[in-house]
């Protein structure tokens, strides 16, 4: 195992899922054949070494436009929002132990019969004891998303990474769903990304990314494997930190 570990590039990876990447639509509010395909992916990647953390979204069940529909105060859909997280969390758990990955879900906001409370230092030691550690609740205040909570928490780990999962295989010039022509940018600067307004995380995520000098790659679920891949350091979405020249391709 020491040869192996050696030979990674990252020791310890926060993996931000959205919600909607769990999202089923006709199957239901989360698809157990993705569900299914990214627990699979992160015990590979765990077998080979790495100390995995994930934050998970929970936009496949509740959303802040639906809290605007509905007419619910700001904070209190934020609330619904962070314990939307948490089901996905526990259905991320799930699927890991039934592979036999030994799993941990803390939670930023009490709730002791179904998750441990997050604490700094624990978290840290289930890294170390090779255990997959995910976090829900978001940051467990209102008016941050979930991106934040990503970046706090893996600064807060010492993650060498914080790895963004997304429906495209990076971050580009302009919206490739309405632009065919739209270059992919492989090495992008936090200053770039926040005044270009690209959409890599909201602003106060980026910008905490870029105080504590961590590194965010956003990379392309589409693809089977590309979870562990990222894990593991061989993909090749886009990659934002402090000192990149912008390199579009």
């Amino acid at each position: 195992m020491s040869d192996q570990m050696g030979s990674l590039k990252y020791k310890r990876v926060l993996l931000k899922l959205s919600g909607e990447a769990l999202g089923g639509g006709e199957k239901g509010i989360i698809h157990p054949d993705r569900l299914e395909r990214f627990a699979s992916e992160i015990k590979e990647a765990a077998e080979r070494g790495v100390e995995v953390a994930v934050v998970v979204g929970g936009g496949n069940i509740f959303r802040g436009r639906t809290a605007d529909e509905l007419k619910i105060p700001k904070e209190t859909g934020d609330h619904m929002g962070m314990l939307a997280t948490m089901l996905n969390a526990l259905a991320l758990q799930s699927a890991l132990e039934n592979l036999g990955v030994k799993t941990r879900v803390m939670s930023a906001i009490e709730m002791h019969r179904i998750a441990e409370p997050y604490i700094q230092r624990r978290a840290e030691r289930h890294l170390e004891k090779g255990r997959v550690v995910i976090f829900g609740a978001g940051t467990g205040n209102p008016h941050f998303t979930t991106d934040t909570a990503a970046v706090l928490r893996g600064a807060e780990i010492k993650a060498d990474i914080v790895m963004k999962a997304t429906n495209v295989n990076g971050v580009f010039e302009k919206d490739p769903k309405h632009h065919p022509d739209a270059r992919r940018f492989t090495r992008l600067s936090f200053d770039e990304a926040i005044n270009r307004q690209l959409n890599v995380m909201d602003s106060t995520a980026l910008a905490l990314s870029r105080d504590r000098k961590l590194p965010i790659l956003v990379f392309s679920l589409s693809e089977p494997g590309n979870i562990t891949k990222a894990l593991l350091g061989e993909d090749d979405g886009t990659l934002v930190s402090c000192d990149e020249v912008c390199l579009l391709v």
